[in-house]
């Protein structure tokens, strides 16, 4: 039943709003790089693409870098990651919601050399040389914040319209401090997060979206190695009977099993192994003790080569390495093998198979009950990782119908398709995914004993997303509710308590108080509500006091009067006994006399009685609690402050980049028209026909100036400089350049209307042969315009023979393709004038127009069998005749 209430995904799209309003994006956010995927439902486009970088490439880096005062982000800060690797900050998603001491272990064994500090909650926080006076700081949510803008607008650039809405895919393994922590930063970067989506989920969307599972059932396995982690997702596909359109139909669906991971074991991990064996190689060969690896500049070289040479040895047997002055002005050279570079990995091929084998395990399934094995994830690739995975799951052929770098990011925005208002997929599959992790309540505050009814499992691993929980306690005193995870031996990867949340409940003691006087028919409650949202966020959502009494309470008594006992017949005797006193059934009587006598007494026993009477009732009030957040350190929520100064930051930062790219492109701009004319003046031929010697040669002293200008003066130039030389050599070279193109281009537009006057004649004698129905009026304004464009060009060409083509055309091409376009548009409004219709009369006589017709029939009785085929058709026409004078009689009246 849950499957059946369960999201329901949809494929082929199509439109329910407006266009405009009809775009949604998804980003897979990597330790290293991150896709964007764009739903749009823009006539001509493909609806679910991947959304290209500034270099056409459709994975970018996930990189932030500070530079000359200057912010980077993508390809633009990739560009620097070997010359100033100190500057360009890479890791940030995994620096999210870790404590500094597991944040400084990361960026150490990935030789990153950041300056970095402690921040106010526990976590890292770097140190930023960004051009300011001080140095700044900047918080992972911030940094995250930086490279998802990024995403969008790459979204926004690839689709032509604003989009706000998304859905992040991130790794099973996230915590929650994590995820809040994605979550908040793509508050800062304006993004409304639809939804955050586990990546095997992703994954097993684009995977089942174009399958039918009605008459069978599959297990999946996605394995997926990345670049910092590894983990496989056993998924189980089928359907169940629903409802399209009010008929019943087969539905797809899919839920995931069980998910396991290891998220220190990735392609980082084997380039690390290539790092050091290559580092140990150089020391050798340089001597001296010299230990390159304390040297950053020369370690992000040799990591930058080292990325190359595993891609080549993917495809190759052995691979080649070279690094122009890896340190010190020493080159580096060198190869490796294939098999020299398993040998040094050979205990992560071991490594990772485990999650493979422990999926298995706790499913209880075995391998022969295993559809497929689907590889994702770009370390995939290695082909050494491939043959493991063949030995221990006995295939020859592994599964790669994903694609290993796209999957994710094309299933999550199927989901983001789906969770939009705008968007209507008609395609099902159902999804059920589930928390990674499990989680307790514990309840504690005076008179609550530890035991066991005070700490409870309140999430089970694998509990379907979304879901809401209750619990409830006796209790009349204020307390604190504390979440966690179920398990000590299960944390996020740093994680280093297992308390995720901490919350003060106060209001229970005054309400306790207030309502202990009364007469309590049970203890007072406590009611706590959750939720763990569809982005898999366990949160506390509200509290109340439910305080029960029982009391007496005046209420209406209800009195049998006169009316009520003068029961209708249509009312059941059953009804009438239950509404009526004993007494007052034995009042009634038939008779009239003995009736008045019962009415006056009942009315005087009514008068005697009172109105009202004390009734024994149960009441329920429910007293809202206040919730306060009591935790500290990663697992507390940033705050408004925080989140308002830490925007204010980055709207500085991107105000400077949209300046700094507009500044760029304005430089290029003139850059480009300087050359661009120059040779334009050197090599046209027509040219010297438009423009006086004098002419040229001052426009080339201008051009000569502003060059000048532009690589001295003008490096550090802004903006509006730029525009301004731009704009004062067009108001030199554009009437010029008018007067270039009109050589040509307005011979042919005069040679195009005269070709169409002509036209026009041949379509006018077709309106007289064809339809003659159209107004005379309307032709003759037609002819009439056709004449004065004929007399206007010739005037034009007249004026233009006597001017000089050094001074401003008599008139252009452009003048002459409006006025017959003007001209195409009236022909084309009298195309359009529909033929009238001929309205047939229905046929309607009287009786004296019968009998005058019977007269007329006896008359030709003689005639021929011709003669009286014609009298019928004439008694037809003289009956439609009859109608026309009797309906405009009608009128008349």
């Amino acid at each position: 039943m849950a499957w059946k209430v369960a999201l329901t995904v949809l494929f082929s799209l199509a439109l329910l709003f407006s266009p405009s309003q009809s775009a949604v994006f998804s980003v897979d956010l990597g330790s290293e790089s991150l896709k964007v995927a764009v739903v749009n439902l823009k006539p001509g486009q493909s609806p679910i693409s991947i959304a290209i970088n500034e270099m056409s490439k459709r994975k970018s880096p996930a990189l932030v870098s500070f530079h000359d005062g200057h912010r980077l982000l993508g390809e633009e800060a990739a560009g620097l990651a070997a010359r100033y690797p100190q500057k360009v900050y890479s890791q940030t998603r995994d620096l999210l919601g870790k404590p500094y001491a597991s944040a400084q272990r990361i960026l150490n064994s990935m030789y990153l050399p950041f300056e970095t500090k402690e921040n106010f909650r526990g976590g890292m926080s770097v140190v930023v040389d960004d051009g300011n006076e001080n140095d700044s700081v900047y918080s992972p949510e911030e940094l995250v914040a930086m490279v998802l803008g990024y995403a969008a607008n790459l979204a926004e650039f690839h689709s032509k319209i604003p989009i706000k809405d998304a859905v992040i895919a991130v790794p099973p393994y996230m915590g929650q401090a994590e995820r809040k922590g994605l979550l908040a930063a793509a508050q800062l970067a304006g993004i409304n997060v639809l939804s955050l989506i586990n990546e095997h989920s992703g994954a097993a969307l684009q995977y089942g979206i174009d399958k039918d599972f009605s008459n069978e059932t599959r297990h999946v396995i996605f394995y997926d190695m990345g670049a910092t982690s590894t983990y496989a997702a056993l998924v189980y596909f089928s359907s169940y009977k629903g409802k399209e359109y009010g008929k019943s139909a087969s539905v797809n669906q899919f839920q995931v099993k069980d998910v396991r991971w290891n998220p220190e074991l990735g392609g980082q991990h084997m380039e690390l192994r290539l790092v050091e064996y290559f580092a140990d190689q150089f020391n050798a060969q340089v001597g001296g003790g010299i230990d390159v690896r304390k040297f950053p500049k020369a370690m992000a070289k040799l990591k930058k080569q080292v990325k190359r040479t595993k891609e080549i040895l993917s495809a190759n047997t052995a691979a080649p390495i070279s690094v122009e002055s890896l340190h010190d002005d020493v080159d580096f050279r060198s190869t490796i093998t294939r098999e020299k570079f398993e040998d040094l990995c050979e205990d992560i091929w071991e490594k990772s198979l485990l999650p493979v084998k422990e999926v298995l395990e706790h499913s209880g399934l075995s391998l022969e009950q295993i559809y497929a094995v689907e590889l994702i994830g770009g370390a995939t690739r290695v082909p050494k990782l491939q043959a493991k995975l063949q030995e221990f799951l006995g295939r020859k052929e592994l599964d790669r119908h994903l694609d290993a770098d796209e999957a994710i990011v094309l299933g999550a925005a199927l989901h983001a398709a789906n969770l939009s208002d705008g968007i209507k997929l008609n395609r099902k599959l159902g999804m059920v995914d589930g928390s990674l992790y499990g989680f307790v309540v514990e309840l504690s505050g005076p008179e609550l004993l530890k035991d066991e009814s005070s700490r409870q499992l309140l999430v089970p691993r694998m509990k379907k997303v979304p879901s809401k929980m209750f619990r409830s306690i006796n209790h009349n005193k204020d307390f604190e509710v504390s979440l966690a995870y179920e398990s000590e031996h299960l944390l996020p990867p740093g994680a280093t308590t297992a308390e995720i949340a901490r919350y003060q409940i106060s209001g229970l003691t005054e309400a306790s108080e207030k309502y202990s006087s009364r007469n309590l028919s049970s203890p007072i409650k406590a009611s706590i509500h959750f939720s763990l949202s569809r982005s898999g966020i366990l949160s506390l959502d509200k509290a109340d006091a439910v305080i029960e009494i029982t009391e007496w309470v005046e209420v209406p008594k209800k009195n049998l009067t006169v009316e009520n006992s003068t029961i209708s017949s249509n009312v059941s005797a059953e009804s009438a006994a239950g509404n009526s006193s004993e007494g007052n059934n034995e009042s009634i009587q038939t008779d009239s006399g003995n009736s008045n006598t019962s009415n006056t007494s009942a009315e005087e026993q009514a008068a005697a009685e009172p109105a009202t009477e004390k009734k024994l009732k149960k009441r329920t009030f429910r007293v809202p609690l206040k919730i306060t957040e009591k935790i500290t350190g990663l697992g507390m929520s940033l705050s408004q402050d925080f989140l308002t100064e830490a925007k204010k930051k980055l709207q500085v930062l991107d105000k400077k980049d949209t300046d700094r790219k507009r500044t760029a492109e304005l430089k290029n701009n003139l850059e480009e028209y300087i050359y661009s004319t120059k040779e334009k003046i050197e090599t046209l031929e027509n040219f010297e026909k438009v423009s006086t010697s004098e002419e040229r040669q001052s426009f080339i002293e201008k051009l000569d100036q502003v060059q000048d200008w532009l690589y001295t003066d003008g490096e550090d130039a802004n903006a509006a400089e730029f525009q301004e030389r731009l704009d004062q050599l067009k108001a030199v070279g554009d009437p010029i350049f008018l007067r270039l193109k009109e050589l040509t281009a307005r011979p042919a537009a005069v040679e195009h209307a005269h070709k169409y006057i002509d036209e026009l004649k041949q379509i006018v004698e077709e309106w007289k042969a064809k339809k003659p129905w159209l107004p005379q009026e309307r032709v003759d304004e037609v002819i009439e315009s056709s004449e004065k464009l004929k007399n206007w060009l010739d005037e034009k060409e007249d004026e233009q023979k006597k001017t000089s083509g050094f001074s401003k055309p008599a008139f252009t091409s452009e003048e002459v393709y409006l006025k017959v376009l003007d001209l195409q548009n009236k022909v084309a409004s009298i195309n359009r004038i529909p033929k009238p219709k001929v309205q047939k009369v229905v046929k309607i006589e009287t009786e004296s127009n019968e009998q005058n017709t019977d007269d007329s029939n006896s008359t030709s009785a003689d005639s021929s069998s011709s003669s009286e085929s014609s009298a019928d058709s004439s008694e037809g026409e003289n009956q439609e005749e009859t109608v026309t004078e009797q309906a405009e009689g009608h009128d008349e009246l």
